[in-house]
């Protein structure tokens, strides 16, 4: 089984509408809800790829039963802790007539250290059934920098894989706990190591200090120039075809379920960077975020060259 936790759980609501007026009443011409949250993003992935899911966090209210109603369809089963206030929605909204994007993103509830105590010990619970856990985004208001850095370490003690996909002060002090992989972007490894990064060897370099601190997988997206990752089996990039690019917004989540898939399985790291390479790309080729199709995997995976630094 693969955990995935989203501890600022939404509702991610698009609203497409045809040129937006400011001040004036807008008609959506079509909406779509979905459970939303970086977390859940690559909960979908896992559950089409055929893996065992198991979705955890914090929700609450009606919302909160929405989010969880919402997983089943996608055979992901959810095992959240629950609050009395509201899971938060995210609008993003689609004005087709001048292609803008506008996203308005709600704060969500905030928690108590009572509340985290109470899940931390649901947490407990569920690793111990886990292959892997695959931890990603914000925390909810109220919780500190040593909110993913305790849960990592809590992994670790039972031996069991973590994989930290978060930023800022999240981020720094997460590692600390010496997480089984990170996946960085190129910011965010200027932020951890003070470096410039300005080219591919300054990069590596930099993912090598990460990984010389304890992090065992370093994993840095190039965006449509593929990928690397710096491990003990060595430095492995990925070359990537040419797709035709619908939707990147989640693709970085979709490669985090692959990387987590691939290490359930206990591939080579080489399968396992081709793996989670295959179901980023595929995940842009369509519309929906944290969805793809498993034909377009297949017809990608072949396609990806690994090369060993």
């Amino acid at each position: 089984m693969i955990l995935t936790v989203t501890l600022n759980a939404a509702i991610d609501k698009r609203y497409v509408v045809e040129g937006v007026q400011i001040g004036e009443v807008n008609r959506v011409k079509e909406c779509v809800y979905v459970p939303g949250g970086k977390g859940l993003n690559v909960s979908k992935p896992l559950a089409i790829s055929g893996a065992e899911v198991v979705a955890t966090g914090f929700v609450g209210g009606h919302a909160g039963n929405y989010i969880e109603d919402a997983l089943k369809p996608f055979h992901i089963k959810s095992d959240f802790y629950h609050v009395d206030a509201e899971s938060r929605s995210c609008i993003n909204i689609w004005d087709e007539v001048n292609h803008i994007q506008t996203e308005f993103l709600e704060p969500g509830f905030t928690l108590t250290e009572d509340d985290f105590d109470g899940f931390v010990e649901k947490f407990k619970g569920l690793v111990e059934q886990a292959e892997v856990v695959a931890m990603s985004g914000s925390v909810p208001k109220g919780l500190d920098g040593t909110a993913y850095q305790r849960l990592v370490t809590l992994v670790k003690k039972v031996g069991k894989k973590v994989i930290l996909d978060t930023s800022g002060n999240l981020l720094t002090m997460g590692i600390e706990a010496k997480p089984t992989m990170i996946k960085p972007n190129i910011d965010e490894i200027r932020m951890l190591t003070g470096t410039s990064c300005d080219s591919l060897e300054e990069m590596i370099k930099a993912a090598e200090m990460i990984h010389q601190k304890g992090v065992e997988i370093v994993a840095v997206s190039l965006g449509g120039d593929g990928s690397f990752v710096v491990c003990e089996e060595g430095i492995f990039r990925a070359e990537v075809p040419k797709i035709e690019t619908v939707n990147t917004v989640g693709c970085g989540d979709s490669m985090i379920a692959g990387f987590a898939l691939g290490l359930s399985e206990g591939l080579p790291m080489e399968e396992i960077l081709r793996k989670a390479s295959a179901v980023s790309a595929a995940a842009a080729m369509r519309e929906e975020t944290g969805f793809y199709v498993k034909e377009d995997m297949e017809k990608i995976y072949p396609q990806i060259v690994i090369h060993k630094f």
